[in-house]
């Protein structure tokens, strides 16, 4: 099977075939910061052929230290216009749709998600992430979500579980309870078994390198995922 020229290398590992299903795969992404930008970034670069981006915030000073899409040249602008640019400037190929949105129980109804052969979740709200894996639980489609990434220095500690196992985040407790109560039964996350470091002024820190790992490793379950070759 021919690949292009900027995925040879991706082919090499995973082979041709993998290479067009990605091609063919629609993947939405719910917030894309910290965590998220990388996933988009790996997304992208693996050659995935559709990537929705759904956030309503826009780039500041704050986010220089870890998102990649933090330039000061892009301050002020909308983070899912900024992505789709990279995205498209990464891979033109790729079909990107960019909702000004923060994804929400109160606008759920809004942005269907039937249509997505994979969700990441990478929003900060809780009621968001939850009202994310009811939703696809229901659809019977795949679903990643991150947990607590702040507050953290040791990358190493990220493991990827159901949520059901998951230990030490408090995030990823508050999450698994409140999927109790609504009768879904797994949840695929990515969280950190590292306790949160204490902050000064009792803000939530973030180091450069950690949220970028998680975002990474969450890209990497997607794509093993898809296409079921690891």
């Amino acid at each position: 099977m021919s690949v292009l020229e900027q995925h040879i290398r991706t082919a090499a590992v995973i082979g041709g075939d993998a290479c067009e299903r990605l091609k063919y795969s629609k993947i939405a992404v719910f917030g894309v910061g910290g965590v998220g930008g990388l996933i988009v970034e790996a997304l992208a670069r693996a050659g995935v052929g559709r990537i929705d981006v759904f956030d309503g915030d826009t780039v500041a000073k704050s986010n220089l230290n870890r998102q990649i899409i933090a330039l000061r040249s892009n301050i002020g602008k909308n983070k899912v216009d900024v992505i789709k640019d990279r995205i498209l400037d990464i891979n033109p190929d790729c079909k990107v749709n960019a909702y000004k949105v923060f994804y929400l129980p109160e606008n759920a109804d809004d942005y269907p998600l039937d249509e997505y052969d994979y969700i990441a979740d990478a929003v900060d709200t809780v009621s968001a992430k939850i009202e994310l894996a009811v939703r696809a639980d229901r659809l019977g489609i795949p679903m990643i979500s991150a947990m607590g990434a702040g507050n953290k220095l040791d990358p190493k500690k990220f493991e990827v579980a159901d949520i059901y196992k998951t230990q030490v985040c408090p995030l990823a407790k508050a999450v698994r309870k409140e999927l109790k109560l609504r009768g879904v039964k797994r949840l695929k996350c990515v969280y950190s078994t590292e306790p949160s470091v204490k902050t000064e002024g009792g803000i939530v820190g973030s180091m450069p390198y950690v949220p970028g790992v998680m975002g990474y490793i969450m890209a990497g379950e997607i794509i093993k995922d898809l296409i079921k070759t690891i």
